[in-house]
């Protein structure tokens, strides 16, 4: 049963963070981001049994490393190898993110009929890594990778076309594609300019990006019976 009250506080705590973020003191802020995807766990864990499916762990921990990489992060302004450690918590859930649509069962349509829709993802990706290849300096070999897995993720994602309901394929798909124009920002905006607001976009496509994720992947597994959710 979904559960709307807790999708409106973890809303409510996503723009406190967003109004926090450049508050004076460190922790009002820290504190909001810290309980974005526990909260966002609170909503998964509600809707799914855990011991049902091996897929839903892949979640699980692709949330938990999210979690770890936004506590890190907010460490991060000031020092090059935190936010290394920040990056490599992404790139863990995102490997999370990716292997559970990738496993998900039924027919790997993108490695077969649809492999043409693969060729957005690797233009973005080269027109990206393009726009910031110079900027990058010695870290571009770990901005190399991190978009080649996230740019799998969103691929993984379009993969799932021909194995979930139609709500579930475009709820998750959304929630990826916010993910990668959420990162993208966060590089642009480190990396190569700072822009306006940049903050209000990172987090803002962030927030709404997990939500979608988690929500589609619910969706997934609505109306069906414990025999048919168990892989």
């Amino acid at each position: 049963m979904k559960k709307p009250g807790i999708s409106i506080f973890y809303f409510l705590i996503g723009i406190m963070s967003i109004i926090l973020q450049n508050h004076s003191s460190f922790y009002p802020g820290f504190i909001a981001k810290a309980l974005i995807i526990p909260v966002l766990m609170i909503l998964f864990l509600v809707n799914i049994n855990l011991l049902t499916s091996r897929l839903h762990k892949f979640m699980v921990a692709g949330l938990f490393f999210s979690w770890a990489g936004d506590v890190v992060l907010e460490f991060s302004k000031n020092n090059g190898n935190i936010f290394i450690l920040g990056l490599a918590c992404f790139l863990l859930a995102h490997i999370m993110y990716l292997t559970l649509f990738f496993i998900t069962p039924g027919k790997n349509s993108i490695l077969s009929n649809r492999i043409w829709l693969l060729i957005p993802v690797l233009t973005y990706g080269v027109v990206l890594v393009s726009y910031l290849y110079y900027d990058l300096a010695e870290m571009r070999l770990p901005v190399i990778m991190y978009a080649i897995v996230i740019l799998t993720m969103l691929a993984g994602a379009i993969n799932r076309k021909e194995k979930v309901k139609k709500n579930s394929y475009y709820l998750v798909l959304t929630g990826a594609i916010l993910f990668v124009i959420s990162d993208s920002a966060i590089a642009i905006n480190k990396f190569s300019h700072q822009f306006e607001s940049s903050g209000i976009v990172i987090m803002l496509t962030y927030i709404v990006a997990q939500y979608l994720i988690v929500e589609g992947y619910i969706c997934q597994f609505s109306n069906l019976t414990p025999d048919q959710i168990t892989r």
